[in-house]
C-alpha cells in the first residue's frame, strides 16, 4: 500500500510518456532516462501527452505496484516539459492526484522547537 508520508520520495517526469508501458516499461524508464532507481521505495509519477491520465509506479518492497488514473473533466497541470526529473511533496501529490494545480501548494515548514514543553 502507498502511504505519502513525509519521508516518502516523489519524482515527476517531466516530460509525458507512452501509456501502453506498463510496471516494466515505466521501470526501465525511471532507471535508464531518469537515472533513478525504480526499487528505491520512491514515487514516480508519470502523465500522458493529453494530460488527462497519470500514472505512479512504487516499489512496496513485495513488487512493483502501479496506480492509474483517468481524470474526468479536467486535465492534470504538468511541470515545464523538458529533459528530466523534479521531486515534490506529498501535498502536491495529492492535489496532483485530485486534479488540482499542484504548484500552488506550498507546505510550510514545522520550526524546530527550542525547549521542549
Amino acid at each position: 500500500m502507498i502511504v505519502p508520508g513525509a519521508e516518502l520520495k516523489i519524482y515527476i517526469a517531466t516530460r509525458p510518456v507512452d501509456f501502453r508501458c506498463g510496471h516494466d516499461g515505466l521501470a526501465a524508464k525511471v532507471q535508464e532516462t531518469l537515472g533513478l532507481d525504480p526499487f528505491s521505495g520512491a514515487a514516480f509519477v508519470f502523465r500522458s501527452k493529453r494530460a488527462d491520465r497519470i500514472k505512479i509506479l512504487v516499489w512496496d518492497r513485495t513488487g512493483l505496484v502501479l496506480v492509474h488514473k483517468r481524470l474526468e473533466g479536467c486535465k492534470s497541470v504538468s511541470p515545464k516539459i523538458a529533459n528530466g526529473v523534479m521531486r515534490i511533496s506529498p501535498a502536491m501529490l495529492a492535489a496532483l492526484f485530485e486534479g488540482l494545480d499542484w504548484r500552488l501548494v506550498r507546505p510550510e515548514e514545522a520550526r524546530r522547537p527550542q525547549v521542549a514543553a
